[in-house]
């Protein structure tokens, strides 16, 4: 068993490195996609150049050229743009393994969406994540990769299919983070099988003295452009994991496709904006229009919607001092083994977040927390764990209501 601030440790160290490795990597891949988008063709350019482009940074010029095969020789040394691609991911499985599948309890398994074992949720989560790499190298090799925009459409569908049978073995946020980290896989696993080995073919092909199959190239391009489109989506899937929300609706699996949507149409815009076409700005109206719609799902989506009552908008004052007690005992009895001065819950030796919930005091201050995690998601207690009732979660909704009351 290790010790508990260790695994703390542990667990921001391996989630640092993450965020590190995922900087240096979509950096890189927006640079790149940037500064091929602005090359200009210019007469005086060598044979086989395609276009430049002239960039000053921290007070140097930068002559940019991209050969549209290779160079007539190869210089002795070539910068890959690789390892940032696979540190993200090995960083990722890591903290997905250490969070996700070691703390499957908490973060992982609801009893109430299925009744799982630890084991049995790591192998449906690596297992899940696996195949789905499978199916989109199925489908990128099939006629489907002939049309860019007919992929794109059956990937999408496959996106919003694979997210509902998450939702249907793990919790929501399990559900959000394994889509996110099944979309991540397909971005680096092209990289590591499909982009680097074409280039090393292109690369081996120029020095053996032939001409290299423009089909290498195709692949790749088709890949690289996925990776493009579907980066905002991932981040923000991860990112969603601190935001319950979104991943609590009834709605998740189409809160995750408006998300897709919106992230493609901005990178879109940007794309278009680099390669100095007209600006679509319809794409930022479409991108709004998603994401109103995900919050307007994740609000009628709530689980507070249909498992709380709210306090009639006529209560009295004092009703507040009344089910204010009965709020605090349910809180008590259910949050404050974790959130207090000294948790008792197992493995928790510093209140999560420096939120402390075990005097009045405190549960005042953090009535707008409670809220959010206990009465408009349900998203604390971690999967219920430890079996706040619907009739609690009312009392302390029933206080939040006759609360505002009172203060307007």
């Amino acid at each position: 068993m290790i010790d508990p601030q260790i695994s703390e440790w542990i667990s921001q160290i391996i989630r640092w490195t993450h965020v590190i490795t995922a900087i240096a990597w979509i950096g890189s891949s927006f640079y790149f996609i940037h500064l091929d988008l602005s090359l200009k063709k210019r007469e005086d350019l060598p044979e086989g150049v395609g276009g430049e482009a002239w960039q000053v940074h921290g007070g140097g010029f930068y002559n940019m050229r991209k050969y549209l095969v290779a160079p007539p020789e190869l210089p002795k040394e070539l910068t890959w743009f690789k390892w940032e691609s696979y540190s993200t991911w090995i960083s990722g499985f890591f903290l997905i393994v250490w969070v996700y599948y070691l703390q499957a309890d908490l973060y992982t398994i609801d009893p109430a969406v299925r009744a799982l074992t630890t084991w049995q949720a790591a192998a449906i989560g690596i297992g899940g994540i696996a195949l789905s790499w499978l199916v989109y190298e199925g489908l990128c090799r099939s006629p489907l990769g002939r049309s860019g925009l007919l992929l794109g459409a059956v990937l999408f569908a496959y996106i919003l299919l694979a997210a509902y049978a998450f939702t249907q073995v793990f919790n929501g946020r399990a559900a959000f983070l394994h889509t996110g980290a099944m979309i991540a896989t397909w971005m680096s696993a092209s990289v590591f099988f499909v982009i680097i080995p074409n280039q090393k073919k292109v690369v081996a092909t120029l020095l053996a003295g032939q001409t290299p199959d423009p089909k290498l190239g195709k692949e790749a391009k088709l890949r690289s452009t996925h990776n493009n489109y579907l980066t905002l989506p991932v981040i923000f899937l991860m990112l969603s994991n601190h935001y319950p929300l979104a991943w609590s609706s009834a709605y998740s699996v189409g809160i995750i496709g408006l998300i897709v949507i919106a992230g493609a149409a901005i990178r879109h815009f940007f794309n278009s904006q680099h390669a100095g076409k007209d600006s679509p700005w319809w794409t930022w109206a479409l991108a709004a229009l998603c994401i109103w719609a995900a919050i307007w799902l994740s609000i009628i989506g709530k689980p507070g919607n249909a498992n709380t009552a709210q306090a009639p908008s006529s209560a009295a004052p004092e009703v507040v001092t009344a089910s204010f007690d009965e709020a605090v005992l349910a809180i008590q009895s259910r949050c404050s083994m974790c959130h207090a001065a000294e948790p008792v819950w197992d493995g928790i030796t510093i209140a999560p977040k420096g939120v402390r919930l075990d005097t009045p005091e405190e549960i005042e201050r953090h009535r707008e927390i409670i809220r959010v995690q206990s009465v408009l998601t349900h998203a604390m207690p971690p999967n219920n764990i430890t079996e706040m009732t619907l009739d609690e979660r009312r009392a302390v909704a029933t206080w939040l209501a006759a609360r505002d009351t009172a203060t307007h």
